[in-house]
C-alpha cells in the first residue's frame, strides 16, 4: 500500500492506494474506499538500485590481477566483487586471521583475513578495482 497527502483547493486529502489488478485500483480518499478503473494497466515500479559510491583509487594504482597466478604467499579473493579498503601496507607484519582488505561482493561487505603470519610482501590491487574469484589480491610472505 501506499500512502499519499495531497492538498487541493486549500482542501487535505488522505489517499491510499491497495491493491490493483490489471485495470483496477483499490483508492481510499479520506477513509472512504472507492474502487477505481485505469485506462491503461499500472506499471510495477521497480526500486533503483542503490551503490555506495565508488572509492577514489591511488593515483598510481597497481591493476588488480585477473587471474591467479599462483604465486606462493598470495591472499586470494574468495569471491567476485569490487575493493572497497586495503587495511595494510607493503612491510606491515600481519598474523593469521588480520583484516587485511574489505572486499563488497553480492551487496555485501566481506573482510579478507591473512591465512599465515608473515610481512606483506606485495599488494596486486587497489581500492574501487573489481577483482575476480581466485585473484590474488596480495602475497604474505
Amino acid at each position: 500500500m501506499k500512502q499519499f497527502k495531497y492538498k487541493i483547493n486549500g482542501n487535505d486529502y488522505s489517499v491510499t492506494i491497495g491493491d490493483i489488478e490489471g485495470k483496477n485500483a483499490e483508492v481510499e480518499v479520506n477513509g472512504v474506499k472507492y474502487s477505481v478503473e485505469m485506462e491503461e494497466p499500472a506499471k510495477k515500479e521497480v526500486a533503483p538500485v542503490k551503490r555506495p559510491a565508488p572509492v577514489s583509487a591511488p593515483a598510481v594504482a597497481p591493476a588488480a590481477r585477473p587471474t591467479s597466478s599462483g604465486v606462493a604467499g598470495a591472499v586470494k579473493s574468495p569471491l567476485p566483487g569490487i575493493i572497497l579498503s586495503i587495511d595494510c601496507k607493503v612491510g606491515d607484519n600481519v598474523t593469521k586471521g588480520q583484516r587485511l582488505l574489505v572486499l563488497e561482493a553480492m551487496k555485501m561487505e566481506n573482510s579478507i583475513n591473512s591465512d599465515r603470519d608473515g610481512k606483506v610482501k606485495e599488494i596486486l590491487t587497489a581500492a574501487g578495482a573489481s577483482v575476480l574469484e581466485g585473484t590474488d589480491l596480495i602475497i604474505v610472505e
